[in-house]
């Protein structure tokens, strides 16, 4: 084959290889939809990645290898925005929201109009401009006329598209939203820089505000940002046929930009009401923050009609859910189990309006809070609700507490089952250390179903109260059992015939989930799914892990003595072993598939690595990916069995203790050049 052939196969192949990784984007960011694992995807960017290093000349800067660039910024460049991003006003009643509603229809006169309301995402607002369906500028809202040019950091995002998806759109589109801070990457985040000895974030938005404020892109990268699209400013052409808010953003969400999905078209105020009210509950179960609703306008040309004051746009208004606090008096105090038995004590109070609503109860997360506290039955408290389902006791007026108030004082027995409690060592929680104490069993089911673990489709939390209501599930293996009670099931409150189909399907398909996901499922303590997956990993099977001492669980990298110790006693518990059994009789799946076989001759074949900081060209998930299958293994902490640790920037403490142990340390370049050999 000639140069020429070959140079022209590759092209053929990174194109498709780019328009596949794009579609995929796609899929995830916009549609919800993820076809392929993150190890498919991996793939699919390693192979491109490869290609593009063989033919340099072939690179273009909408290629997704192209999101982060190499060499820091020496400062932000200011962006004028040809239609200013104006700031929208604020209200904090549903009778503020009839008297804006009051005025849109003054404003327009005998026109009927539509409003479209959607969740307030609490991030900071940018704009992207896209010139002929490629990335052109990023820049954040500034005083609202001009920005920062944060072009670099923002092409980091996998949720911004770096060239638009499908055909139609306009030569030039500007998309406008938010750049928020997902609350697991944000927690992920702070774990690591905990763990490197810097100081954490203090909230997503403040973290988000400073992150984008990085003149390293490559800072940028690793911290898992994300973009959701909520408006537009300057399109041309606009749409021909496209009058609505609505339709707009179909247009968008095909052309690849990632919308709202809880965005709603409400016919009147009395649905946009209704939307705000539902609305306080349900933004609690996102993964990002939210501070309010914000209600717009659909039909383009009203909100032409009514247009804007210096300040904001008159056809648009934010409900904000204001963060209260209001004092009540504890009546008394309930103690709570959860699933791995943590026993939180709960506030009774006198009813009190609070966000909107009437607050009974409120946390006192742990006994070691109401030490701090001092809080006592009887005392006048105050009760705080931001951005919690249940509200939180935040102090004490002890001025205004009554003769013989009774301190709340730590229970000596599980107040469910009556079983041995123990503190957390150097921990704040108390625990009942009962494995069958009943009071754990919803939680612990809640959990068995979950996306994570056994993912059963339509097991939501009030099925699952429902079903140990109804004495239908009384512990994992009873969900296997559901099919026998299909009748009664499908006459159970807001189920019916389709929903009990839909939920058997699911019990039936999580059968067989591999033994990592199963372990990971029963709330063995100190097992999480990272844990769960190198013991499944290690031992291949249930019973080979049962009937693993102390000694030969600590073989397997990662495995300590308290873990363990856990397992141990997990296992050699009546409810362990009986568990174990029942679902094997269920026909539940008790054995990991075997992973491709790693290769086992080169350098890093039989070496222990661990890979920390932030690497420029590749995820940390990539380069421990790579040792694996060179035959390597990954470890998450330094020791002495380390044999090698893969430093990137900002490595922190794990540095530190490989240099005072003496363990090599290598930089990107290196491990790569070890990986080939």
């Amino acid at each position: 084959m000639s140069r020429a052939d070959s140079v022209g196969d590759s092209a053929s192949r990174i194109e498709a290889l780019r328009d596949e990784v794009r579609r995929h984007d796609h899929l995830y960011f916009v549609l919800n939809e993820p076809k392929i694992s993150d190890e498919r995807y991996d793939v699919l960017m390693r192979e491109l990645r490869a290609l593009e290093a063989e033919h340099p000349e072939l690179i273009t800067p909408d290629s997704p290898t192209q999101r982060v660039g190499e060499r820091p910024l020496e400062g932000f460049t200011n962006v004028q925005h040809a239609v200013p991003m104006l700031s929208i006003d604020n209200t904090y009643s549903a009778d503020e929201l009839r008297e804006f509603d009051g005025r849109v229809r003054r404003g327009l006169g005998d026109q009927p109009f539509e409003y479209v309301v959607d969740p307030k995402i609490d991030g900071v607002a940018v704009t992207l401009l896209y010139e002929n369906g490629r990335l052109a500028v990023a820049a954040t809202r500034g005083d609202g006329r001009t920005g920062d040019d944060v072009t670099q950091n923002l092409r980091v995002l996998r949720s911004v598209p770096l060239r638009l998806h499908g055909r139609g759109w306009p030569a030039v589109l500007e998309a406008r939203g938010e750049v928020y801070w997902p609350r697991p990457e944000f927690e992920r985040t702070n774990r690591e820089r905990a763990a490197a000895g810097d100081e954490p974030f203090k909230n997503p938005r403040n973290g988000t505000s400073g992150t984008l404020k990085q003149l390293d892109p490559r800072n940028v990268a690793g911290r898992g940002l994300a973009f959701l699209c909520h408006g537009f400013g300057r399109i041309d052409p606009f749409p021909a046929g496209v009058e609505r808010h609505s339709a707009l953003f179909e247009r968008l969400r095909d052309w690849g930009l990632p919308t709202s999905p809880h965005a709603r078209d409400c016919r009147d105020i009395d649905a946009v009401i209704e939307f705000v009210t539902e609305w306080d509950v349900r933004r609690r179960e996102l993964d990002y923050d939210t501070d309010g609703v914000v209600i717009k306008l659909d039909r383009l040309a009203q909100r032409a009609a009514l247009g804007a004051t210096s300040k904001a746009p008159r056809w648009c208004i934010a409900y904000k859910y204001a963060a209260e606090q209001a004092q009540s008096r504890v009546l008394s105090v309930d103690l709570q189990v959860g699933k791995l038995g943590t026993i939180t004590p709960v506030a009774n109070l006198e009813p009190v309006q609070l966000a909107g609503t009437t607050v009974r109860r409120a946390s006192l997360h742990n006994f070691d809070q109401v030490s701090r506290l001092d809080v006592h039955v009887g005392d006048v408290v105050t009760v705080v609700k931001a951005g919690e389902i249940i509200p939180q006791v935040v102090g004490v007026c002890a001025t205004k507490r009554p003769r013989g108030a009774k301190p709340i004082r730590p229970p000596k027995a599980c107040p469910n089952c009556g079983g041995e409690v123990q503190q957390d060592e150097g921990g704040v929680y108390l625990r009942c250390i009962n494995p069958a104490c009943p009071a754990q069993l919803v939680e612990r089911l809640r959990f068995f179903c979950g996306r994570n673990q056994m993912d059963i489709e339509g097991a939501g939390a009030v099925l699952v109260e429902t079903l140990v209501r109804e004495g239908l599930v009384s512990g994992y293996a009873d969900l296997y059992g559901l099919h026998a009670q299909r009748k009664t099931l499908a006459g159970l409150e807001r189920m019916g015939e389709k929903s009990a189909d839909n939920l058997l399907a699911g019990i039936e398909a999580s059968k067989q989930r591999p033994l990592a996901r199963v372990l990971a499922a029963l709330n063995i303590r100190h097992v999480g799914a990272n844990t769960a997956h190198l013991l499944a990993e290690h031992f291949g099977s249930m019973k080979a892990l049962m009937d693993a001492d102390e000694e030969a669980l600590q073989e397997v990298e990662g495995i300590g003595p308290e873990v363990a110790a856990s397992l141990r006693r997990w296992f050699d518990s009546d409810v362990g072993r009986k568990t174990v059994a029942q679902l094997a009789a269920a026909g539940v799946n008790m054995k990991q598939p075997k992973s491709a076989a790693p290769t086992r001759d080169g350098a890093v074949a039989g070496k222990t690595f661990v890979v920390t900081g932030t690497l420029a060209n590749h995820s940390r998930k990539e380069i421990q990916d790579r040792i694996k299958r060179c035959g390597g293994k990954v470890a998450s902490s330094v020791s002495k069995n380390t044999d090698y640790l893969v430093a990137g920037e900002k490595a922190g403490s794990k540095l530190d203790k490989a240099r005072a142990l003496g363990v090599p340390v290598l930089n990107e370049e290196e491990i790569e050049r070890l990986l080939s050999e």
